[in-house]
């Protein structure tokens, strides 16, 4: 083996490991939401208080990525696509470590919501996070395989998430309006449902660098948006 299929090879590898932290990113974060849910549904506090501490884990993948991807700056010097490799896997661990910081906030917000009596509306909160974390799913997938495709599709079915955020926003004002001892608990969900938007949001992001990465360059047109709220 010459020195330039060597450092071909070294790349690679590097790559791979970097695609490798990426998905154990993605793993941790969509199990994390799961968690979240349950904990809320259960109403174990202590169970969510235990979410929230395993949030550090991410960040400190995110941490290593971070410095994996500037070792690689320095030391390979990328072009082209390897460069574009390089670069979308700063930002896609950056957009799964907000994705977990969403799901802590989702289970630090249930440990308030413990305090007060149950409400049905809660339950639709699994329904959301059912939904984002499928659009997830196809994102992390999307960016494993370079599937630019699915990373359209993508893009196109966090319009679906922002629909049911917007019914289940305007259902909790009305049960806000029609017993106003709810309040206390429907604002608490009111974050938890947009932190669920939220999530579908960096999940089209990590969808939209897949693209930049096969193509060299962003999706033509403007996402498509359903979130009506501030209407």
């Amino acid at each position: 083996m010459n020195q330039q299929d060597h450092i071909v090879k070294s790349f690679d590898s590097e790559l791979s490991r970097l695609y490798g932290e990426i998905q154990q990113m993605g793993d941790l974060a969509m199990a994390q939401l799961n968690a979240a849910v349950d904990v809320l549904d259960r109403r174990d506090s202590n169970a969510a208080a235990r979410v929230v501490a395993n949030d550090d884990a991410i960040d400190i993948l995110e941490s290593r990525i971070s410095s994996d991807v500037l070792t690689l700056l320095a030391l390979r010097q990328p072009m082209a696509r390897d460069l574009r490799e390089v670069y979308a896997a700063l930002k896609i661990s950056a957009d799964i470590e907000r994705i977990g910081d969403y799901a802590s906030n989702v289970a630090k917000r249930s440990i308030v919501l413990n305090n007060s009596a149950a409400i049905p509306a809660t339950a639709r909160i699994g329904r959301l996070a059912k939904t984002a974390n499928l659009i997830l799913a196809d994102a992390l997938r999307a960016y494993q395989t370079s599937d630019a495709e699915l990373a359209l599709k993508v893009r196109d079915a966090d319009a679906e998430l922002d629909g049911q955020y917007t019914s289940y926003f305007r259902e909790l004002l009305t049960y806000m309006m029609e017993d106003p001892r709810t309040i206390g608990q429907c604002t608490h969900l009111l974050f938890m449902a947009k932190n669920m938007e939220r999530i579908g949001d960096h999940a089209t992001n990590i969808a939209e660098n897949t693209w930049f990465v096969v193509h060299g360059e962003m999706p033509e047109g403007e996402r498509l948006k359903n979130d009506h709220t501030a209407e």
